[in-house]
């Protein structure tokens, strides 16, 4: 979601005159509740991406309809499906009567759409705009797309507080270490973070914070065992405005393909982040190539999308953790000075 931002702000500055509202699953909602450019933000539990227990083979259907009736009321004159595979939003609205509905010329969302786009493979923000070209009359330029996540005064005054709690020394650099990313497959050797932080913090002089949902504070702990370095666990303990300010504040900030990595690009600092079976041509950390690494391993299924095996091995998936310690923490050093 934080992919669509370049393409929703140069919608609304190439057409100030339009209305622009965004729909989307509630756990995403705060990637963009921020955006001027957004009037107003829905929230839906999109059958697919909801981690809900499944309500039978109709419910999907049912919920398109009664949303559907919901969408009539405001009227709306065209919707961007800005998902490349999202059929069901698609039929969504087709059936709430949307004059022009807006997508990717694939199989399973063609038959809902007015208008299509041709689908080539190319990154997720360059497809956003894409799509967003459509309503403006004129191509979206890349060159002036921008990750951007606004951060508050207050967002700063939270992570200032938390990481004197944490034990951090005023104006100390910080290093920032995200391991989760929804899926183990996407992980890294959990040990090895342990070995970049005390590098880290010895070569920068910083304070090492690892960072992620609530339900992942016990990854973290796994992951930080073992320092001997000054560090702390700040999982579960952030907003995302504030999750935003204390990446904002790091030198650096490391971890597997998530979504946190994109949201440190959003605030300007410079990013490693470990991809495997997802897609880096179209997920890959979005803005100046200097600043932000992506590290792969040489593998031959790379970028195979699978990216959860249940009952499996992750010894059985190595496409992340071959990626070798050494480059992780030579990157990081690079792009941390």
């Amino acid at each position: 979601l934080l992919l669509t931002v370049p393409a929703i702000r140069q919608l609304k500055q190439n057409c100030p005159d339009l209305t622009l509202h965004a729909l989307v699953g509630a756990w995403g909602a705060p990637a963009i509740d921020r955006l001027p450019e957004l009037s107003q933000i829905e929230t839906l539990e999109f059958p697919g991406f909801t981690r809900q227990a499944k309500a039978g083979g109709l419910a999907p259907y049912r919920l398109a309809w009664q949303t559907a009736q919901h969408l009539r009321q405001t009227g709306y004159d065209a919707a961007l499906i800005l998902r490349p595979d999202h059929w069901w939003g698609a039929m969504l609205a087709h059936i709430a009567g949307i004059p022009r509905v807006i997508g990717f010329d694939v199989p399973d969302v063609r038959p809902f759409l007015t208008e299509r786009v041709p689908f080539t493979r190319q990154h997720s923000v360059e497809m956003s705009l894409a799509l967003a070209s459509v309503i403006t009359g004129q191509p979206l330029k890349s060159a002036e797309a921008h990750m951007h996540y606004p951060v508050t005064d207050d967002d700063r005054a939270q992570i200032d507080a938390l990481l004197t709690e944490l034990g951090a020394v005023k104006n100390q650099p910080i290093v920032c270490i995200h391991p989760g990313s929804g899926t183990q497959t996407k992980q890294w050797e959990t040990s090895r973070w342990a070995r970049v932080g005390d590098t880290l913090a010895e070569r920068l002089g910083a304070f090492v914070v690892f960072t992620g949902s609530p339900s992942e504070v016990e990854l973290c702990l796994a992951a930080a065992k073992g320092m001997t370095s000054a560090h702390d666990i700040a999982a579960g303990r952030t907003s995302v405005g504030g999750l935003a300010a204390l990446l904002a504040r790091a030198r650096v900030v490391l971890g597997a393909d998530s979504g946190p990595l994109h949201l440190a690009a959003a605030v300007g600092t410079p990013t490693v982040a470990l991809f495997g079976p997802a897609d880096v041509v179209e997920f890959g950390t979005w803005g100046d190539k200097t600043r932000h690494a992506v590290l792969t391993s040489d593998i031959g299924c790379l970028g195979c999308r699978i990216l959860d095996w249940p009952n499996d091995a992750p010894e059985n998936h190595p496409c992340v953790r071959d990626i070798t310690l050494e480059r992780v923490i030579v990157t990081a050093l690079r792009l941390a000075r």
